[in-house]
């Protein structure tokens, strides 16, 4: 009996999507391959390890009913934020920036986890919420007090992206609920007034990255390089690429951060257009697949979780791709499932996974 209930736990397993998610994943290992000048260190090796693991760790949170998550939203919520203050006390300094958790064996990035953590305990919180307390002054300020405080320490670190990530979830999490769109309005509104005091609290590299974005050739060696030379990079490979191997802009170190910001720009060089192509249906399968399996859902709760990493993971892509075409500024978004990263892509498997929880719940409840 115990072998039959493992076997219907498999086969609710969406495994064409795990397919999809092997096969951009493996298109990432390629282009890394590539990024080091053909050889699998330091990168790709540690990526490919790295993934088969998390892979696992992502089919084994896929058989976790999601009443657990419910449950726990709140506490998981928590944790992460003490790991936030953590980092703020304790944390270990890269990059000019201090966003990490050093606890031996690895390095952990308590951010990239609060992109999650926000997503589960909102769902919580409008999952007993009534709906006509929506738009009242009780049902408005726990959310954007709970969106808020890891978005104000993720900037102390600082890190604009990890920052907006956080904040993009939350208020989609307010909009998919049902808040009132004029309150969104009203917001915005607010938020435009208040730019002038923001760009003094940014730091100087995050201003010049602001000015760069809407003027990249005002300093072409300086600030502007990075965007400049990815549009370089991108523009280059044309249909097909310039083949496997091939890339000049990365190959030559013109272009900045080839194997984590900028790994998009490194793929169109040397699989142009096509390979574009390859990574966007792939990940528009996935946006697809997971906006289904809130359609499907029976709980207000799997139905706001699903929707609210299904539009956290389309911010992933989205900026990425926008930031090195030169479409947004350059805030240090990974590309999901390519860039390399530990903190980044363990993210991203535990977000498909709860959606595979998610859909397994409905498909057996059916």
């Amino acid at each position: 009996m115990l072998n039959g209930a493992w076997t219907l736990r498999l086969r609710a397993i969406p495994w064409a999507i795990v397919l999809v998610i092997i096969a951009l994943t493996g298109f990432g290992l390629v282009i890394l391959y590539s990024a080091a000048g053909g050889s699998l260190q330091p990168w790709a090796l540690k990526q490919g390890i790295r993934f088969v693991v998390l892979l696992l760790a992502m089919l084994v949170l896929a058989q976790i009913d999601t009443g657990v998550w419910l449950k726990w939203a709140y506490a998981l919520y928590g944790a992460v934020l003490l790991a936030l203050v953590g980092v703020e006390l304790l944390g270990q300094i890269g990059g000019g920036s201090q966003r990490w958790l050093d606890l031996g064996i690895i390095q952990l990035q308590p951010s990239e986890f609060m992109k999650l953590a926000i997503i589960l305990a909102l769902a919580r919180f409008y999952q007993n919420l009534p709906r006509p307390f929506l738009t009242t002054i009780q049902g408005l300020w726990p959310p954007l007090l709970l969106i808020a405080m890891p978005a104000a320490l993720v900037m102390l670190q600082p890190d604009l992206g990890t920052a907006l990530a956080i904040s993009f979830g939350g208020v989609v999490m307010m909009f998919l609920a049902g808040v009132r769109l004029w309150l969104f309005l009203g917001a915005g509104a607010a938020v435009g007034a208040a730019l002038p005091v923001a760009w003094t609290m940014l730091h100087d590299y995050q201003r010049k990255r602001v000015l760069i974005f809407m003027d990249p050739a005002s300093d072409p060696l300086g600030a502007g390089y990075h965007i400049t030379q990815s549009k370089i990079a991108i523009g280059s490979g044309g249909l097909s690429g310039k083949g496997f191997l091939q890339g000049t802009q990365s190959h030559l170190d013109y272009l900045p951060e080839l194997h984590t910001d900028f790994i998009f720009a490194t793929m169109a060089e040397e699989w142009g257009l096509l390979g574009g192509l390859f990574v966007i249906i792939g990940f528009g399968t996935l946006l697809a697949w997971g906006i289904g399996v809130a359609l499907r859902a029976r709980t207000r709760f799997e139905r706001l979780a699903a929707l609210g990493l299904t539009f956290t993971l389309f911010f992933y892509l989205a900026i990425n791709m926008m930031m090195v075409m030169g479409l947004a500024p350059v805030v240090g978004i990974p590309l999901p499932l390519i860039s390399y990263g530990g903190s980044a892509m363990m993210t991203v498997l535990i977000l498909l996974g709860l959606l595979m929880g998610i859909a397994r719940q409905t498909r057996r409840a059916a």
